[in-house]
């Protein structure tokens, strides 16, 4: 008898609980100690993180696009060079070449520096997104009365309840749209962010 009257308070309690957080849910808020956040998401889904990658391939085909071109003057340049070999003095076809070879170099090496710094830009990206958003999620954390917010790829079991990815989501979008807001720059003082303005 003692047994049945457990059991029954704990449904009773169970059922209290899903119906409290239904309520939480219907309202938007999730109350709970421990939240549950899908970075990945975050970055992808939001109108902000969105810009940074339109940003990026922006960029990386700009870089692209000035490579071909010195591509194309290079293939010109060599092939006029190469029209000069009959006509000019050993002595100093041997300095026009080496120089060209200089040239081509230097730009090789000047283009990889470009493309390292982009790829570089691009890795710390997701860094600076949070930088950013950061205070969103606090504002959320304290809303729902959560203590710590977990990235989801580290939760091997959870429940659905503490996810608040889509509030998040919602909620960047809002405050920040497609762009950083007034007065914040999460890389400016950061050392690792500074790129080559070459």
């Amino acid at each position: 008898m003692l047994t049945m009257i457990w059991q029954l308070l704990r449904c009773v309690c169970v059922a209290g609980f899903l119906a409290t957080t239904a309520a939480a849910q219907s309202l938007g808020v999730v109350q709970s100690d421990l939240l549950v956040l899908d970075t990945d998401r975050l970055f992808t889904e939001t109108m902000f993180g969105k810009m940074m990658t339109t940003e990026y391939q922006a960029a990386r085909e700009k870089l692209s696009a000035q490579n071909r071109q010195i591509e194309a003057e290079l293939e010109a340049e060599e092939k006029l060079l190469t029209e000069l070999r009959e006509e000019t003095a050993p002595v100093e076809f041997k300095a026009l070449a080496d120089a060209f070879d200089v040239k081509v170099q230097n730009l090789r090496r000047a283009s990889d520096k470009q493309v390292r710094d982009l790829e570089r830009s691009r890795d710390l990206a997701p860094v600076a997104f949070m930088r950013t958003v950061e205070p969103i999620l606090v504002e959320l954390m304290v809303e729902t009365g959560g203590t710590v917010i977990l990235d989801k790829r580290s939760v091997l079991l959870r429940r659905d309840v503490v996810d608040i990815t889509d509030m998040a989501i919602a909620r960047i979008d809002q405050k920040i749209g497609d762009g950083k807001p007034e007065g914040i720059s999460p890389d400016a003082d950061d050392p690792e962010n500074e790129t080559s303005q070459e």
